[in-house]
């Protein structure tokens, strides 16, 4: 099994921690930003990362990824059967890869990727999504967590994952200090991630994220 993908997308870390969670062997490879090439390219026609290669079946999305990977190695299980938490694990994946990753990547590009890859950046940009969006949606977050240390009853979830993956990003493009605004939600971003799993993928990931920041 193949996964392609650039480490410090949050969308790449959240398959690569789901793999280790569930202790799915695999092969990491560039993808994505220019690389991979046609193997790349035909797992992800629309140059989407994370993409998967396992045998000849061929996948993109870290969401579809997820599923697969649920279906695949059921146990630990991080999509619950309950209907209701079920319904709220899929909300918060969506909620991740959309309105959270929507207001970090406008910081995270504008202040690293972008200047890494040579493109036009805005701060600009990145300080309106600092000033203006990010305290609602972390405020959001803040109210969510609850006293088991989990988003969704008392053990880790594919929300949690989600959720937290780009949290790692945050902590190289953010000039606010949101942890002491919101307490709550850092104790429960440093849980998440003090996890074997994600520890390791982050001191994986480390070479690559010093990399941009020193571009």
């Amino acid at each position: 099994m193949i996964i392609y993908g650039a480490r410090p997308s949050p969308y790449v870390r959240k398959v690569l921690v789901i793999a280790a969670e569930k202790g799915i062997e695999h092969e990491m490879r560039p993808g994505g930003f220019g690389m991979g090439g046609e193997e790349f390219a035909e797992a992800s026609p629309f140059a989407r990362i994370p993409a998967l290669r396992d045998g000849d079946f061929l996948l993109s999305d870290s969401s579809a990824i997820a599923t697969y990977f649920e279906a695949i190695r059921p146990d630990p299980q991080l999509i619950p059967d309950d209907p209701k938490a079920k319904a709220k694990t899929v909300w918060f994946d969506e909620f991740s890869d959309t309105i959270l990753i929507g207001t970090f990547v406008k910081m995270f590009f504008h202040r690293v990727v972008g200047k890494a890859l040579g493109r036009p950046v805005d701060e600009a940009i990145a300080a309106q999504a600092e000033a203006d969006e990010l305290p609602q949606v972390l405020g959001y977050l803040e109210k969510m967590v609850t006293d088991s240390g989990f988003l969704i009853g008392d053990r880790l979830t594919l929300a949690d994952i989600s959720v937290v993956s780009p949290f790692a990003n945050l902590a190289h493009c953010c000039t606010s200090d949101w942890p002491v605004q919101f307490p709550g939600l850092k104790a429960y971003v440093d849980g998440i991630m003090a996890r074997p799993s994600f520890a390791a993928i982050l001191a994986a990931e480390e070479p690559a994220m010093k990399h941009l920041l020193a571009a």
